[in-house]
């Protein structure tokens, strides 16, 4: 089956992807993730390949401008997922949470 979707991800991160349908490849570090990219462009049924941005960065710039001019499979880089910290912290999340489901704002503390 040709154009198929394939997954290349940080552990951490694969098993939303399993949830999402898929079955990523993972790898445990930039240097691993461009190797095993570049493993999967000789895979016939890939039509598309996810791949963290940093398993992209790592690869030389040769091989990103290989990338490009390849048709198949189509490499599409994603951002790392960052946690971002909320701004008020804990509280300021739990009022919001509050005021949701009350629909007023109550104040804490």
């Amino acid at each position: 089956m040709r154009d198929r979707v394939r997954v290349l991800c940080r552990p951490s991160i694969a098993s939303g992807f399993r949830l999402a349908g898929f079955d990523p490849i993972e790898a445990g570090d930039p240097s691993e993730g461009a190797r095993r990219l570049l493993g999967m462009l000789e895979d016939p049924d890939a039509g598309v390949v996810l791949v963290q941005e940093d398993f992209h960065d790592a690869l030389s710039p040769g091989d990103r401008r290989g990338l490009a001019r390849r048709a198949l499979p189509l490499v599409v880089p994603f951002p790392v997922p960052a946690r971002v910290p909320s701004p008020g912290g804990a509280e300021a999340f739990i009022a919001d949470l509050l005021r949701q489901a009350i629909g007023y704002r109550v104040r804490l503390g």
